[in-house]
């Protein structure tokens, strides 16, 4: 399929200027899945000046008609969902039933972000000057540029596009290199939706003919990112010549709370399924998980059953419950985690191999840990992988001093049947979502966004549409 696609600039599939490519493969079994065009630095510049010739105009056009395009673009997509599902399974991993919901999670956010260009509400505020009025406004920022991880490759792309576009911004993507067919099937929807040509672009590139000229532009005014803290870190150093808007996701390192009235079957029917989804490749799936000392046992012994339990194969198995890492790179940095753990005198109730009956594809077993120390890899660290890592508490203080310990602040879950006691660890807890009882976090209508070192921003929810736009104060005597 990637033929058919590319680079998509000013409304238009084209190649590299310098014909350059790089092949994609599948980490379910190793195969080449085809070559893709690789963008040039003269690619990008290209990128960047039609999106600014682009957001003139498009900044200019009603709201109703900027909903009424994604509107359009969102039932486009819906159509053609089994092809997506499918390219997302391929350059995943992920089983395809995940890869369908991951789609529709896609489709939610330009239908969400399509209303929301209707309610960019400003103010008025009484001014203490006799005759004059103080009017709010809410306007573009300007041209913004998306960078998406690989593990969400529809969902992360439309969180950042749907909103850019419904604010009236011209948007510039560059995916991760590993799934620019997602990304292309996505951009293939919005051209076939009517968006006008150089308002969505996509490059597809390294970081050297993508991400630097892109970070250096003036005419860039906002970057989104969802990537690794480290890579955040970076991107804000960058931004700071030209003084870029910035909102990032970056990692988590979830802990999950179970207390001692918890339901202990719903705790796990939940748990495990989410842990093990994308093979742990999850920003938000919790990887530290605290139990009570008297359902300790009982909660690990648990987990660790389902988790044997789990069907491994490649993601277009209909009876695929887990699929592969991403690469051998991830698996190599899994096998250090199991490694530390057993180092550590953790005990090992479930996984911490590769299969022996799989010899092609990066498959690693759900791996379940107990009897570690909080400073072990598999408890300080995001593993972002298939690992789980039980420890006991014993007291509420104890456990919330250890659950916040962590530089990493996105999501935290909580069990229990208390509601007082899950209001206090909704209020007690360091991250920017808690879920209690669930770990439904992820919705078009919701803000989604950490704190510390999970980064800054919200994407989704009302709040999503605000980092797209500048705030303007008009002081009004007429």
């Amino acid at each position: 399929m990637y033929a058919s696609y590319g680079l998509f600039i000013d409304g238009a599939w084209s190649g590299s200027a310098t014909g350059a490519s790089t092949e994609i493969t599948d980490p379910g079994n190793g195969d080449v899945l085809g070559v893709v065009p690789v963008a040039s630095v003269d690619d990008t510049n290209r990128a960047i000046s039609v999106a600014d010739k682009a957001f003139d105009a498009w900044k200019k056009t009603p709201a109703w008609t900027r909903a009424d395009h994604l509107h359009r673009a969102a039932d486009v997509m819906a159509a053609r969902t089994a092809e997506a599902a499918r390219q997302i399974t391929l350059e995943t991993g992920k089983p395809l039933a995940q890869a369908g919901r991951e789609w529709a999670l896609a489709v939610d956010q330009f239908r969400w972000y399509a209303e929301e260009a209707r309610r960019i509400y400003g103010r008025i505020v009484e001014s203490r000057v006799p005759g004059g009025r103080l009017e709010v406004t809410h306007e573009p920022v300007g041209v913004v540029a998306a960078f998406t991880a690989w593990n969400f490759p529809a969902a992360l792309i439309a969180r950042k596009v749907a909103p850019a576009l419904a604010a009236g911004c011209a948007v510039i993507v560059r995916p991760s290199v590993e799934v620019p067919g997602v990304a292309m099937v996505l951009f293939d929807c919005l051209r076939e939706a009517g968006l006008p040509a150089g308002v969505a672009n996509l490059l597809i590139g390294p970081t050297g003919n993508t991400y630097k000229p892109i970070m250096a532009s003036p005419v860039v005014r906002k970057v989104s990112l969802t990537g690794s803290t480290r890579v955040g870190q970076q991107m804000i150093r960058d931004s700071a010549e030209t003084v870029k808007r910035i909102s990032m996701e970056l990692g988590g390192n979830a802990p999950m709370i179970v207390f001692d009235d918890a339901d202990l079957d719903k705790a796990l029917d939940l748990a495990v399924p989410t842990k093990y989804a994308n093979a742990g490749q999850v920003c938000v799936t919790p990887d530290r998980f605290y139990v009570h000392e008297t359902l300790h046992d009982r909660f690990a012994d648990g987990f660790a059953a389902r988790a044997r339990a789990l069907k491994l194969g490649h993601g277009l198995d209909e009876t695929t419950q887990m699929g592969p890492l991403i690469n051998e790179r991830r698996m190599a940095a899994i096998e250090e985690i199991v490694a530390d753990a057993s180092d550590r005198g953790g005990k090992i109730l479930a996984g911490g191999r590769r299969p022996k009956d799989m010899n092609s594809g990066y498959f690693f077993e759900p791996t379940v840990i107990t009897g570690l120390p909080d400073d072990a890899k598999a408890i300080a660290e995001e593993n972002f992988g298939p690992i789980a890592a039980i420890t006991a508490f014993s007291s509420t203080d104890e456990v919330f001093e250890r659950a916040n310990a962590s530089e990493m602040g996105l999501s935290a879950y909580v069990f229990t049947r208390d509601a007082g006691r899950a209001r206090d660890a909704a209020a007690r807890l360091e991250a920017g979502m808690v879920g209690v009882n669930s770990f439904a976090l992820a919705a078009a209508e919701a803000p989604f966004g950490g704190i510390k070192a999970s980064g800054m921003g919200r994407e989704g929810g009302t709040e999503g549409i605000l980092d797209y736009s500048n705030v303007k104060l008009a002081q009004m005597l007429v």
